[in-house]
């Protein structure tokens, strides 16, 4: 959330800036300097009432002192008078205050200076490319292909236990995938990320802190029953353990990793680009996230990308990073380094990790403030990237990697599957 302060200082540039999303926002943020003026303005009534009350209580006790009784009791009178005043302002402040809030959750981030102008994934910039696309023998098939083939992954029987996109992972195919998620943690732990194990559901105060409330686009399942959310990706109960907190300068960097399994409702998805396991409801990943000092963030993000540069170096899997345009940025980012895997039997990239800088967007919804140098409060900042989604990094493994007598497991997963080759 931005921080109000700034939009009011910054109205102009604020505007100008969302344009880069494709936004109008103009409407938007003057709605907010209105509804801040008015907190303000009956703020500063309210206040003035307080001060005025508690002058006439002092006055009524040296009258009292005084034996002048009449006049304190009408003096007595006006006290009533400012409390009942005192009330009805506090309410109003309540009103105004929670509405301000919720016309500030309409706000997204503000993109960085770098953002390119654009507004869908094909206005990208393609930043990097590494890799070798590999040319596959005659007869080479896609993921959902080879899974049913060598009886690796049962997509039939996952609509049977819960719905589509929801995958039953088999034999050398569960542990192919535990593999990779061992391989990424310990990769992460190696790069000086803590791993932690967080709950899978969160309640609403965390969904706010990391901005996937509200859910405007209805991708969270939401258990009606505890009003609680399963988490859409380990970003949001890792960052939310900083909720609430004060850090010094020496706490910095924080640096955590974990892996969780992901719920998304991904409403709306279709096609046959979400074949397989393209796209899923339930999927696992391995997420990094860091809190950085203000200073340092841009300097953590490029590590972060160099990070997971280096994991698929080790996977052999050829792979570019964009940087995504305003209009195909998240809500929350200030900026976004997207991470796309060749599929050569599909022929085309498939996003496996995205990294992104939030700057104080998501601190100053969670309260993550830092005592600087000077004694004063900061808001810190707040980064996260996947190393790595596992879904797509599967299949990309199982297409590049797969022969005419099987699919070969990359030589840097053998220590963690115990084979070599899916047959």
């Amino acid at each position: 959330m931005l921080q109000i302060a700034f939009i009011r200082e910054n109205q102009e540039k604020v505007v100008k800036a969302l344009t880069k999303r494709n936004l109008d926002a103009a409407d938007l943020i003057q709605r907010v300097i209105d509804l801040d003026e008015t907190r303000r303005s009956t703020q500063v009534e309210l206040d003035n009432i307080l001060a005025e009350s508690n002058k006439l209580s002092k006055d009524i006790g040296a009258l009292m002192k005084a034996g002048e009784k009449a006049k304190a009791d009408i003096l007595k009178q006006k006290t009533v008078d400012f409390k009942e005043k005192s009330n009805e302002l506090a309410e109003v402040l309540k009103s105004v205050t929670e509405d301000l809030t919720q016309e500030l959750y309409k706000i997204p981030n503000t993109p960085a200076d770098i953002v390119p102008e654009g507004k869908s994934a094909d206005d990208n910039l393609n930043v990097f490319e590494a890799g070798v696309i590999p040319t596959l023998h005659e007869g080479a098939v896609p993921h959902w292909e080879l899974a049913k083939k060598y009886d690796i992954i049962d997509f039939e029987l996952g609509v049977k236990i819960t719905g589509a996109g929801f995958p039953v992972y088999k034999g050398k195919g569960a542990k192919l995938q535990r593999a990779l998620i061992s391989y990424f943690l310990d990769k992460n732990s190696e790069a000086g990320y803590d791993e932690v194990q967080v709950p899978h559901l969160i309640n609403e105060e965390s969904g706010y802190g990391t901005g996937q409330l509200p859910d405007k686009e209805g991708q969270m399942y939401h258990v009606g029953v505890d009003d609680l959310y399963l988490i859409p990706t380990a970003e949001v109960p890792v960052t939310n353990l900083y909720r609430d907190v004060i850090l010094q300068e020496t706490d910095f960097p924080i640096c955590k990793t974990g892996y969780t399994p992901c719920f998304r409702r991904e409403a709306g998805s279709y096609g046959a680009h979400v074949r397989g396991l393209n796209r899923l409801h339930q999927f696992d990943k391995v997420e990094i996230v860091r809190i950085e000092h203000p200073e340092k963030s841009y300097e953590a993000l490029d590590g972060m990308v160099d990070h997971v540069k280096g994991i698929l170096d080790e996977l052999k899997l050829p792979y570019r990073i964009l940087r995504l345009c305003g209009g195909d940025m998240g809500f929350t980012s200030a900026l976004t380094y997207d991470f796309e895997v060749f599929s050569t039997a599909q022929d085309r990239w498939l996003e496996i990790s995205s990294v992104s800088n939030f700057e104080t967007f998501q601190a100053n919804r969670l309260k993550l403030r830092f005592k600087g140098k000077d004694g004063k409060m900061q808001l810190a900042h707040t980064l996260n990237g996947s190393s790595l989604a596992l879904p797509r990094v599967l299949a990309g493994i199982l297409e590049n990697y797969q022969t005419p007598e099987g699919i070969v497991i990359p030589e840097v997963l053998r220590k963690y599957t115990g084979f070599d080759i899916i047959d």
